[in-house]
């Protein structure tokens, strides 16, 4: 049997656009033994993934293999309660978009997609987009939102994708990497890779006037090759970001600046919850830890018992 070995840029949940080394492209499918057994996913192969596939002709294949990911995005699957969805595999790291105006980017959505991140060591920037719309009001949480971040570990940048357009430092983050952008719906996920490369043509629409909410223009997650090295991966909106098969105890350790503090704790399996002598308690008192940081935090704990809503 003869395999051919390719990278998977685009991926329906049903049938998968593999590129091998030299360019050519095949339009694969897996069987369906191979799509259920011991996987609990709704899609066991995923942009990113190294493949190894049986030609059927020169166009089309079966997917056989599946090569080691040296690192994925993955969520609870919305619609199914039991199962996961992975976003994306073998990441160098992520564009995560975020806005405080149309749409709201809840924080805690952000620090869900963090912990999902630091769980595989995946490096996250922050991009808060829309700024040209934003009010006094809005720029100040924005100056506080960025400051938290930074001090936890976390790049920030603050720009408008539509007005002074910083193409050279766009171009910048994603040369010569892997990166997934992501994002809720109508943050600029679209507007973001069109201004890397315009020959994508991705479309773009418009926030929803009612709801203040994007509109999925992104159906299925797709890689685009950059011009100078590299690939950008373009993903749907995420509304909700549930994540799973996390244990209690670890949680902590993905929030770097708990992490940090939770060292000087006078219980080495201290949770940070009601334990006496807690570090972490003591910073959120004292401002050195922010308590929304801790409020999503505590959140997750709360849903480890059940891997995560």
């Amino acid at each position: 049997m003869h395999l051919r070995r390719g990278l998977v840029i685009k991926s329906t949940g049903s049938h998968y656009r593999v590129q091998c080394e030299d360019g050519h492209i095949a339009e694969c499918v897996i069987k369906g033994k191979f799509r259920i057994k011991g996987i609990k996913s709704t899609n066991p192969v995923t942009v990113g993934d190294f493949v190894l596939y049986e030609p059927d002709s020169s166009d089309t294949g079966v997917i056989r293999e599946i090569e080691k990911r040296k690192n994925y995005i993955i969520r609870k699957s919305p619609k199914l309660s039991r199962q996961y969805q992975i976003i994306a595999a073998n990441i160098d790291h992520v564009l995560l978009l975020a806005t405080l105006r149309e749409p709201v980017t809840p924080v805690e959505f952000i620090d869900r997609f963090l912990v999902a991140a630091e769980s595989f060591r995946i490096p996250v920037k922050i991009i808060f987009n829309k700024t040209d719309i934003y009010t006094k009001k809005d720029h100040v949480q924005l100056k506080y939102l960025s400051d938290v971040y930074r001090k936890a570990g976390y790049d920030c940048y603050s720009m408008s994708l539509t007005e002074n357009i910083e193409e050279n430092l766009i171009n910048g983050l994603v040369k010569g990497k892997i990166t997934l952008v992501s994002g809720n719906s109508g943050v600029g996920k679209s507007t973001l890779l069109n201004i890397v490369d315009p020959g994508y043509n991705i479309k773009i629409d418009n926030i929803s006037r009612y709801h203040k909410q994007g509109k999925h223009t992104t159906t299925f997650a797709e890689m685009y090759q950059v011009k100078e090295g590299g690939y950008v991966i373009d993903t749907p909106g995420i509304k909700g970001f549930g994540l799973i098969d996390m244990e209690k105890e670890e949680i902590y350790h993905f929030f770097p600046e708990i992490f940090r503090i939770s060292e000087k704790c006078r219980y080495y399996n201290c949770l940070h919850n009601d334990e006496p002598g807690c570090a972490v308690k003591e910073a959120v008192d004292a401002g050195e830890i922010e308590w929304f940081r801790y409020r999503s935090y505590l959140n997750i704990m709360l849903d480890s018992n059940s891997k995560y809503r």
